[in-house]
């Protein structure tokens, strides 16, 4: 019978530079085949997050656990277990695709390579760039270069940190496209990412802020537990509607997407007031109506609720 105990274990993890507080009592696990989201804007604590779990970093207390050992001291389970794809281009520009890869299966000691490294290049369809140097690839190809990289040595856990950023649309939905290939195919993933489009493909979440832990639970049921009706305005002068609508209902409760207002409030029928409210500054909303709330919605939302006092919320 398969092992269904957590291939990650966060305990209670803290971890500071100087006075700042990076992670604070961050706890969670990851469970086998599951891929799991860390989700939260620049500061929240996700990098460092995945590198206390990979022995990048000590923590300053608390326990991380790798298929059951401290990937900080037991650097040969972390090794073993954890493909790591960092934020940075980290392959060598100077040597072809073929070489970035065997370079990589050697320094895991992985023998007879050739065979995965052929698997790997027809999955991330590099297989007929394989003599191309790294450093004339596309970010797009740069990336599925550093993924095969990364699973060269057939680690159970991946672990991606903001994998995306910087990837034009096309290569973004084909790196995507992999990961459910490899999800598929039994791969555990953890990763970090700002998109909150790509938070909705994980089956669990962590919301973080400031390295504390927020909510966690599956994108959908997060966003069914917001509490109120989202209202969608659409409205000329949307940047001064948002002014208005937050002096009447509050900072936390009215946000800016795009050309459109998101207002939370607590019944459908308070769009009636809101369009009053609005009218009343000569500002006539083109549309209003109930809209699913996004995970911006229960990001900010769960900000609010646990900011100390004073703390600003994004315009």
């Amino acid at each position: 019978m398969a092992d269904r105990s957590p291939i990650v274990e966060v305990t209670a993890a803290r971890k500071t530079f100087g006075p700042t507080v990076a992670v604070d009592a961050l706890g969670f696990h990851v469970d086998p085949g599951e891929m799991y989201g860390l989700i939260g804007p620049d500061g929240a604590g996700k990098t460092t997050t995945l590198r206390l779990i990979c022995g990048l970093l000590k923590p300053d207390s608390g326990r991380i656990r790798v298929r059951g050992a401290d990937p900080f001291r037991a650097r040969h389970v972390a090794t073993a277990s954890i493909g790591y794809l960092s934020q940075r281009f980290s392959l060598y520009g100077d040597l072809s695709i073929d070489e970035n890869i065997e370079f990589f299966a050697r320094i895991h000691r992985v023998a007879d390579f050739a065979a995965r490294r052929s698997r790997l290049l027809a999955l991330t369809g590099l297989e007929r760039f394989r003599d191309r140097l790294a450093d004339r690839l596309s970010g797009g190809m740069r990336q599925k270069l550093a993924l095969a990289c990364t699973l060269v040595h057939e680690p159970p856990l991946l672990v991606l940190d903001e994998p995306t950023t910087g990837v034009d649309p096309v290569s973004r939905r084909e790196f995507w496209k992999l990961l459910a290939e490899f999800l598929g195919a039994g791969l555990t993933i953890i990763m970090a990412t700002p998109y909150l489009d790509e938070a909705e493909r994980c089956q669990r979440i962590a919301l973080l802020d400031a390295g504390r832990l927020l909510a966690e639970d599956a994108p959908s049921r997060l966003q069914a537990s917001l509490p109120g009706v989202i209202l969608e305005v659409v409205v000329s002068a949307a940047r001064r509607a948002l002014a208005v609508v937050r002096a009447r209902v509050g900072m936390d409760r009215a946000q800016l997407f795009g050309d459109r207002l998101h207002v939370r409030v607590e019944a459908a029928d308070d769009a009636d007031y809101v369009v009053s409210h609005l009218k009343q500054h000569g500002l006539s909303p083109a549309s209003v109506r109930s809209v699913t709330p996004t995970l911006e919605d229960v990001f900010i939302e769960r900000v609010t609720r646990t900011a100390p006092e004073g703390r600003g919320l994004p315009s």
